[in-house]
């Protein structure tokens, strides 16, 4: 495994993280134990979770899966960095009681504590805001995580889905507060065929010293030959792949892209995650396999080295909207 620095800290992560969004609703507990094991063997550090994740009735149950797999001990919790997230309402029943979701100070405080328990640890490395509250300002919300800092509850802060702008506004304001590191991640979707974080949100990260955590590396699946595993009988696309590829334009890209990479005698799954990691400020892809040839496949890509020839042919079937502001201005 390779590791870097995660944004402009000291704190050193793989280049691979690994999703535990399906543990709970697709894998079960002793796979998803299994899953864990098997990445802390092949060097990732680095796991990503949500208080959501698990969703309806059982949010939370995710949190939960990985506490009962640190309790295991063996120094699982000790070699791993993990990242959790704050904003989404955690009432079953969709229905939030008021001050029990998003990013007030009341409610952050709340979710760490729950949080802290599911995980059963008593520190988070990186504490994530889930999605731009609007409502509230970052003063207060700096406020609320300086105290956890204090408490040694929570180390560091990473936004999530958050566009340029509101980067900059919560690191101008960590700044002005003093005494406060300010976001040092933003996790966002990027992705081959998802590029528009080119235009804003990666250069404002870059500038503020974040690292970029991409989610759906593979598009939902749509970068990882799907067209070619519906041609051998395998499993359909389903979700944002197959919705996209009942536009006959978007069908032809991605046909143009497993043409390309079966050229290059490379994998179209292993072939997105290796470009990724080829991207300026990317710290790592969020990998989320659901058995261990998927976690193969990813391990694969962090040695994959990809050919000049290659690239020019992936930005050429997707080519990238191009800086800001001469993208949409000129």
């Amino acid at each position: 495994m390779k590791y870097t620095q995660l944004g402009r800290t000291g704190l050193k992560v793989s280049r691979l993280v690994l999703g535990t969004m399906n543990f709970g609703p697709q894998t079960d507990e002793a796979d998803s134990h299994a899953i864990m094991d098997a990445a802390l063997d092949a060097g990732i550090n680095f796991f990503d979770t949500a208080n959501v994740y698990g969703w309806g009735e059982n949010k939370g149950r995710t949190e939960e899966i990985i506490g009962n797999w640190f309790a295991q001990g063996g120094d699982r919790r000790d070699r791993t960095v993990i990242a959790t997230k704050v904003y989404g309402n955690m009432g079953a029943d969709g229905e939030a009681w008021p001050n029990h979701d998003k990013l007030s100070a009341v409610n952050i405080r709340r979710a760490v504590d729950a949080s802290l328990k599911r995980l059963r640890t008593d520190h988070i490395d990186l504490y994530q805001f889930h999605h731009i509250d609007r409502a509230t300002g970052f003063d207060e919300i700096w406020q609320a995580i300086d105290t956890l800092v204090q408490q040694g509850k929570v180390l560091y802060a990473g936004s999530s889905n958050f566009p340029g702008y509101k980067i900059a506004q919560a690191n101008e304001t960590a700044a002005r507060r003093g005494g406060t590191i300010g976001l040092v991640s933003e996790q966002c979707l990027y992705n081959l065929a998802e590029r528009r974080a080119e235009m804003e949100v990666i250069p404002a990260a870059q500038e503020y010293g974040l690292g970029v955590i991409p989610w759906s590396p593979l598009h939902g699946g749509l970068l990882g030959g799907v067209i070619s595993k519906e041609v051998q009988g395998g499993r359909r696309a389903s979700g944002r792949a197959a919705d996209t590829l009942a536009d006959p334009a978007k069908r032809a890209q991605i046909q143009a892209y497993e043409d390309l990479l079966d050229k290059h005698g490379v994998e179209p799954g292993e072939a997105a995650l290796a470009w990724l990691l080829t991207r300026p400020g990317v710290t790592g892809p969020i990998v989320g396999p659901r058995t261990a040839e998927q976690l193969a496949s990813a391990l694969r890509a962090v040695e994959l080295e990809l050919s000049d020839e290659l690239l020019t042919g992936l930005d050429e079937v997707f080519p990238g909207p191009g800086p800001s502001p001469e993208a949409f201005a000129w």
